[in-house]
């Protein structure tokens, strides 16, 4: 058995590596996950962060979009449609940025603490 020293679940999410051995990609596309690890061949096919990162990334996403609205219209005196141009674009390209890491970083903690499906005791 091979020894692999501990890996930080936030370093390992924040950099799309495996959450065993740090090394090797997570992803193969934008969010597609890869078969296994190319360094430690760590099979990800149990890997499922479910909805959870969606669900942070649109917290997140939406305070700011709103606070940056809110912001444009009535400290900037913006018209509405710049005001919605820009708390759009916002939105956009933080969702694009931050789904990636907390997708990896869920499922790197995921690995860390061995969650598993519930099962009952017989």
């Amino acid at each position: 058995m091979t020894y692999y020293p501990p890996v930080s679940p936030y370093a390992a999410g924040f950099g799309g590596k495996c959450p065993r051995c740090g090394q090797g990609a997570l992803f193969k596309g934008f969010l597609g996950l890869k078969e296994r690890c190319e360094a430690c061949g760590l099979d990800y096919s149990k890997a499922d962060s479910g909805d959870g990162p969606a669900v942070f990334v649109m917290f997140i996403v939406g305070f700011v979009a709103v606070a940056l609205a809110f912001i444009a219209r009535f400290v900037w005196e913006a018209p509405l449609w710049l005001a919605f141009l820009l708390s759009s674009g916002a939105a956009l390209g933080l969702t694009l940025a931050l789904l990636r890491p907390f997708k990896a970083t869920l499922i790197a903690l995921q690995y860390q603490n061995k969650a598993a499906e519930g099962r009952l005791e017989e």
